[in-house]
């Protein structure tokens, strides 16, 4: 069946929009002409001449909104759905249809704050044009005019951004910017949308992406927040997620650069509809409440392999969830890029040439020991060496490594593990912690018996992994024979290029650091803008202490010398400490006298 409209062309019954498949409530079809009292502008004639056609609307309803359009001088789409005609999303579809543009029904759920305040709020009203998502240069943005090229082309020089336009309601957008631009928006209009009723859970793995509009639109708004949350952390580089119950709200941090950051709060109800989607995805038990639990969550976000480690904790207010967030792409794996000096590139390299004996990595937890590690092994690895890891968890996968996971809370710990690598014929074992007597013993034992091994040790700088292993009861000789040498490190949080200045520090700043060079140099900080959140800083790299054992280094460790006489001795053969190398970076304008002494300080 066809119909045909005024302006003479057909409308077949094939269209998506033909009687038997509209989705608007009126699906009556118009056969006769329409009458109109008073003619409107022609635009008007033909979008509701298409509408009666598609189905959407009847001819009635058409001449009643016609005359009111009339009256108003509104757009008829807007008067359609102010009379209730037609529902929104019927209206969008069909409209979005109609000029090939991606339509949307706008809610605080759907928008992206950061996105928000990338357009003056004098220009998105002007414009009637509000920010949605921000994709690395690309911000989609919703218009009522997406097709004005000119509107486009304007939003394009005051962003800086390429612009993809998607249509919204004229009203919807209005609406939206009297409340996207307050102050708090950012913390808590993203979620007051939220609908327990609406929540629903899926059991799929997610590919998560804030540039696909329509998935966004047909998502539950537990699950866009979730999404949003997670691709919003790995934009900025975030190592971990917190998702905490607090009294009033719950709270998203991430952890930029080893510092945690206030994100959002959404409603307190909301808190745990967010977890039990996290444990669905991760495949945790859901009804598990009391217990801790651990998972894994693998989804791409914006084209790119991402894992999720995730651990739930119970606390007395709700669970607790922390995911960390392993990105492939946003770490490298190689030594020469680590942020080493030449000096402890070099002698690392060539510890690393060696048969067998024992390379520790030391410092805090976060310090980027297991990059080192894994960066260690991926310059030796080769066809011609079996090399196999022992971590609790696995976080990367590395490629002609065989990697094995263990867990003290299962039947396989570390030493077992290492035991039966022994007999595996390795040349090259890799153990993610030395944590206890036995795992130390096995570790010691393997590297005298003709196996490099490379593990870590938590201790705050080189010379006290000396100290820790004779503490966990391994005879002074058996440390002497088999340490091949320590490398301490810390990562210091770098100075953001964007608003780096120059200035002279104070005489009590330089005395904490037993600053020797010239106190009349200048350094380097941060002022804070908008691309390091008001930090000063963006980024971070390492600064390495290698210690390296000589003759007179294991004569003093059989003789049970203490860390102090270690270091003093590492110091008068001109090898560099942890502090020394956090100056270094600052009088390169590379970071701060701050940072250096809030990271590498040690009482000597």
């Amino acid at each position: 069946m066809s119909v045909e409209t005024r302006s003479g062309t057909e409308l077949s019954s094939s269209s998506p929009w033909s009687p038997q498949t509209a989705s608007g409530k009126n699906q009556r079809v118009a056969l006769h002409p329409i009458r109109v009292t008073k003619t409107p502008p022609s635009t008007s004639i033909k979008l509701g001449e298409s509408l009666v056609g598609a189905g959407v609307i009847s001819s009635d309803d058409l001449e009643s909104a016609l005359r009111t359009h009339a009256k108003n001088r509104n757009q008829l789409g807007e008067t359609l759905l102010e009379m209730g005609i037609v529902d929104e999303d019927s209206l969008l579809l069909f409209l979005g249809q109609q000029i090939g543009v991606p339509a949307v029904r706008l809610r605080n759920g759907l928008v992206d704050p950061i996105a928000v305040k990338r357009i003056p709020r004098g220009k998105a009203e002007s414009l009637c044009a509000l920010g949605l998502f921000l994709v690395r240069d690309t911000l989609t943005v919703a218009m009522k005019e997406p097709k004005n090229l000119r509107h486009i082309d304007e939003l394009s020089r005051v962003t800086g951004l390429n612009i993809r336009p998607v249509l919204a309601m004229r009203g919807s957008i209005e609406r939206m910017l009297k409340n996207c631009y307050e102050e708090n928006f950012a913390v808590d209009e993203v979620t007051a949308d939220l609908d327990e009723d609406s929540v629903s859970i899926d059991t799929e793995a997610i590919d998560v992406s804030l540039n696909d509009v329509v998935s966004l639109t047909d998502g539950s708004p537990v699950v866009n927040l979730v999404n949003y949350i997670i691709v919003q952390a790995i934009r900025q580089k975030a190592s971990d997620i917190h998702f905490e119950p607090s009294q009033n709200a719950s709270v998203v941090r991430f952890r930029v650069d080893g510092y945690l950051r206030e994100i959002l709060h959404p409603k307190r109800e909301y808190h745990a509809a967010m977890v039990s989607r996290m444990k669905v995805l991760a495949k945790l038990d859901i009804s598990e409440r009391r217990m801790p639990q651990d998972g894994r969550i693998h989804l791409r976000v914006d084209g790119r392999e991402i894992d999720l480690r995730i651990s739930t904790l119970p606390t007395i207010l709700g669970e607790k969830v922390v995911m960390r967030v392993l990105d492939k792409k946003n770490v490298t794996f190689y030594l020469d890029k680590l942020g080493m000096r030449d000096e402890a590139l070099t002698t690392i390299k060539e510890l690393l040439k060696r048969p067998y004996g024992l390379l520790l990595t030391t410092g805090p937890t976060g310090s980027g020991k297991t990059t080192t590690l894994y960066s260690a092994v991926e310059l030796i690895k080769s066809v011609q060496r079996n090399i196999v890891t022992v971590e609790d968890p696995v976080e990367y996968q590395l490629d002609q490594i065989n990697q094995v996971q263990v867990s003290n809370t299962k039947s396989m710990q570390f030493n077992d593990a290492i035991r039966s690598i022994l007999r595996q014929d390795p040349d090259v074992i890799m153990v993610g912690e030395i944590r206890d007597a036995e795992t130390a013993s096995i570790a010691i034992q393997a590297a005298l018996t003709g196996h490099l091994v490379l593990s870590t040790l938590h201790t705050n700088d080189s010379f006290g992994a000396v100290t820790r292993l004779r503490d966990m009861g391994v005879e002074p000789f058996k440390i002497a024979a088999a340490l091949l040498g320590v490398i301490a490190q810390r990562l210091v949080r770098t100075i953001c290029p964007a608003c780096d200045i120059a200035y002279y520090p104070e005489a009590g700043q330089l005395d904490a650091i037993r600053y020797s060079g010239d106190r009349r140099k200048q350094f380097h900080r941060g002022q804070g803008c908008r691309e390091c959140f008001d930090t000063g800083y963006r980024g971070r790299t390492g600064i390495y202490e290698v210690f390296t054992l000589d003759r007179s280094v294991r004569e003093m460790i059989i003789r049970n010398s203490t860390s102090d006489e270690l270091r003093s001795y590492h110091r008068k053969q001109g090898r560099s400490l942890l502090m020394d190398e956090g100056i270094y970076l600052a009088e390169a304008g590379r970071t701060t006298i701050e940072e250096v002494l809030e990271v590498a300080y040690c009482d000597e």
